[in-house]
């Protein structure tokens, strides 16, 4: 049997620091036919909270039950207060896309995704704009119009989450989708939506941020993807980048280097949440790469 085509399982703990998780968790796949590829594991000295990703596999020979390990992990979950969470890596973690008229992060997921960087399966394309229609049918994607306006906003998002939650979609990827969601959304949504935000220093608000930071001559222009919260812009960061500048650097320049960085942010950010490598900690991540 081929690697990619043995059965892999992840498993995600969170719970308060103390002495003892590791051997307990690794005592207990061991004494279960399991045997542990990958582990990585955070002591958050701030919060006093502890994080583990463990990568494992049943042993060749062994008649493992998943469903019956699952079960039976109380006994250690129970002990140190864990939050825990099993994965089979094998299955592939159903998303939903929100566009609006940019394509760019769109069409750089769907290339990460046939290139087999991506392992997820796209559920639905929405959008409040049929500009990115074409682009879904031609992928054969579902594609969902949603237009919004002030007075049915609320109508359109509770469609949006009958849609999350018939179709068993894990992960909502606002891929430039220009509208801002409501609080009761985000809340529903929480740790389990995505958004790209450009990043300047200093922080520019508003419509041409690009623009604006060409008038100030920055030096410096990224995009940060991060967990969605009622707070605009404000939510937990799962992944950054940057890229340098200088004064040559037209409006039009800024705008397409921009492009560049929110696709790499994007992918990266979406690429650590579909292998389970993202942590909520408190207003901030632990992700292991």
């Amino acid at each position: 049997m081929a690697h990619n085509q043995v059965e892999q399982f992840v498993l995600k703990i969170s719970c308060p620091a103390a002495s003892g998780i590791v051997a307990a968790v690794s005592g207990y796949l061991a004494s279960n036919g399991c045997y542990i590829s990958e582990m990585a594991q955070f002591d958050d000295e701030t919060t006093g909270h502890f994080f583990m990703r463990a990568v494992f596999r049943f042993n060749a020979g062994v008649a493992g039950d998943i469903e019956q390990l699952k079960a039976n992990f109380n006994s250690v979950s129970d002990a140190f207060e864990m939050q825990a969470t099993f994965y089979n890596q094998n299955q592939p973690v159903k998303v939903l896309i929100m566009v609006s008229k940019f394509d760019h992060c769109l069409l750089n997921l769907l290339y990460r995704y046939h290139k087999g960087e991506l392992d997820f399966e796209i559920t639905a394309i929405v959008s409040n704009h049929l500009d990115l229609r074409a682009v879904a049918e031609r992928e054969g994607i579902r594609f969902i119009y949603l237009p919004v306006t002030k007075d049915n906003k609320t109508q359109q998002e509770q469609e949006l989450i009958k849609i999350v939650d018939e179709t068993g979609t894990e992960l909502v990827i606002l891929a430039r989708y220009m509208q801002i969601l409501s609080n009761d959304l985000c809340k529903q949504l929480s740790g389990r939506a995505i958004n790209i935000h450009h990043s300047f220093l200093p922080g520019f608000k508003g419509a041409k941020p690009y623009h604006q930071a060409f008038d100030r001559g920055v030096k410096l222009i990224g995009a940060t993807a991060h967990f969605v919260t009622s707070d605009l812009d404000e939510g937990p960061i799962i992944e950054q980048a940057v890229q340098r500048v200088d004064h040559a650097y037209m409006p039009e320049d800024l705008v397409s280097l921009g492009r560049d960085t929110e696709t790499i942010a994007l992918s990266k950010a979406v690429k650590y949440f579909v292998e389970h490598r993202v942590f909520l900690n408190d207003n901030r991540t632990v992700v292991f790469k």
